[in-house]
């Protein structure tokens, strides 16, 4: 188990910003990776144009990978089961969030 002394900052890139991040030499791979996944997901969401600034981009990217982890089956069963009302309030959440995505952007033109 590593220790505070082997605790080592790790540079990750996410939409051209970069972050240092403190991390265990055993997590550096895993933190790489996730850090590469969150940077797809808020390019991909940029990219769409319905979502204006970072911080709004990093909540949608946020929110959507919540969805995705919350939803995500095995060939056996549920990763993590959760009652069909949970799903469809982070649905409605989501909406919401673009709902209020698309008034920002008309209240600018």
């Amino acid at each position: 188990m590593a220790t505070d002394s082997d605790t080592k900052p790790t540079l990750v890139s996410i939409l051209g910003k970069e972050y240092r991040i403190a991390c265990p030499p055993e997590d550096r791979e895993g933190l790489l990776i996730s850090a590469a996944y969150v940077d797809e997901k808020m390019r991909e969401l940029r990219n769409r144009g319905r979502t204006l600034g970072l911080e709004n981009v990093a909540v949608m990217a946020a929110l959507n990978i919540a969805h995705e982890m919350l939803v995500e089956k095995t060939d056996e069963q549920p990763a993590v089961v959760f009652e069909p009302t949970i799903n469809e309030r982070l649905r409605q959440l989501n909406q919401k969030v673009e709902l209020a995505l698309a008034d920002m952007r008309q209240l600018e033109i």
